[in-house]
């Protein structure tokens, strides 16, 4: 290359819009509650998000990964929780297991509106 030649133009990178992706990480949580209404809806939501977001931002990329990750453990959960209905404990755990399912989906979609990564607790890591 001649010295005198001028220098390539480094391609930028498109300027992130921090409100959309914000949105979407939240989308990526919420939609989990579509479970509520559609048999496997919280782990297709999630996972719909994901897919057609994670390559446009990063965030949604951990956010999705992160929701569809509890998802999955949550259904292993409920899995043996249905099981232990035999012995009578099941029913409560049952509750229990979609209350704090339903509250953790809530903080973790207010957090990732706001830009903070969220990290459910006793979630299983499958997607990585």
């Amino acid at each position: 290359m001649d010295p005198q030649s001028p220098v390539p133009p480094v391609p930028q990178q498109p300027a992130v819009d921090v409100r959309d992706q914000n949105m979407w990480a939240m989308f990526a949580h919420l939609s989990a509650l579509a479970g509520f209404v559609i048999p496997l809806g919280h782990i297709i939501g999630p996972l719909v998000v994901w897919l057609i977001k994670k390559d446009i931002y990063a965030f949604v990329d951990d956010q999705g990964k992160e929701s569809l990750n509890f998802q999955i453990s949550m259904t292993i959960y409920y899995v043996v929780a249905i099981v232990l209905i035999l012995l009578l404990i099941g029913i409560l755990l049952l509750a229990a297991l979609a209350l704090f399912s339903l509250i953790m989906v809530i903080v973790a979609g207010l957090k990732a509106n706001q830009g903070e990564k969220f990290r459910y607790p006793v979630t299983i890591r499958f997607v990585k």
